[in-house]
């Protein structure tokens, strides 16, 4: 039996007479994670439209072999003349599944992500931005998705919400083996939820860069984190892609990996050295 996967080859686009996208390659399989970091413009938001099916492929492939994809917006999108309870089984009512039912499982997944029972039964505009993200997710979750696609949902909220929305969503990864591409300028947060890291960059975006973190999300502690960062934020790819300036060398020594990860595990895909990374392969041309 055929692992599922998100697969796409040689995708271009454009829109008019401006190319947004210029031969992106890239594999999903289930249980991962990857996240597209790059400057606005890139065609990232593009690029996850097409993997929604939002956008018909002009130039290209992709192939979804996953039995449900569900997406997040870079805004709630709750409709505001139904309860919170409605709006989270929405997806439930679109296949027909009987109204008691699906209540009853929009009911539950809204406990599961923290909403209580006077937040669901109100309207979303009496609830906090970040009470309006928990219920994005669970009207997304409460569809058993085996693909998320998420654009951006949690940049507008602080960092205290923030990191509460990665822990549920790092808790249903933990649980199933769930697939997930996001696109995030929110570096720490590629490094927080993803396995791997694409760096886009140019008009039209390419991919120019990716690591592999070689530490589950669920391993990593707040320091490894914070020193992936920094680490990543360091690589010449990188800082060129964001058009930052060069980056002074650092001469600390890296963190080792936490819990009962292999100390000797390196930072990136390649070998970390004197605070700063040397790839295996000079930096993994996607």
């Amino acid at each position: 039996m055929n692992t599922p996967a998100l697969t796409v080859s040689g995708l271009s686009h454009a829109f008019a007479m401006r190319t947004v996208l210029e031969d992106v390659n890239l594999r999903l399989d289930a249980g991962r994670a990857i996240a597209l970091v790059g400057p606005s413009g890139c065609g990232k938001t593009t690029l996850l439209n097409l993997c929604a099916n939002l956008l018909s492929v002009q130039s290209g492939r992709i192939d979804n072999t996953f039995d449900c994809t569900a997406m997040l917006f870079q805004q709630p999108h709750l409709l505001p003349w139904k309860s919170v309870l409605d709006n989270i089984a929405l997806g439930l009512k679109a296949r027909g599944m009987p109204r008691a039912e699906r209540l009853a499982a929009a009911r539950r997944m809204g406990h599961a992500l923290e909403l209580d029972d006077i937040a669901i039964e109100q309207f979303p505009g009496q609830l906090s931005g970040g009470m309006q993200s928990r219920a994005a997710l669970a009207r997304a979750l409460v569809l058993t998705p085996d693909l998320l696609l998420l654009d951006e949902p949690f940049a507008a909220l602080d960092i205290g919400l923030k990191g509460q929305m990665h822990q549920l969503l790092l808790a249903e990864m933990a649980r199933r083996p769930l697939a997930v591409l996001m696109i995030t300028h929110d570096v720490m947060e590629a490094v927080t939820l993803a396995d791997s890291i694409i760096v886009m960059g140019g008009q039209p975006g390419r991919m120019r860069w990716r690591l592999d973190l070689p530490i589950p999300p669920a391993q990593r502690s707040d320091e490894w984190i914070y020193r992936q960062t920094a680490l990543l934020l360091a690589q010449p790819a990188v800082r060129t892609a964001f058009n930052l300036p060069a980056a002074a060398v650092s001469h600390r020594a890296p963190v080792e990996p936490p819990g009962d990860a292999d100390p000797s595990a390196p930072l990136f895909s390649g070998t970390a050295v004197a605070g700063s990374v040397t790839p295996a392969k000079s930096p993994t041309q996607c």
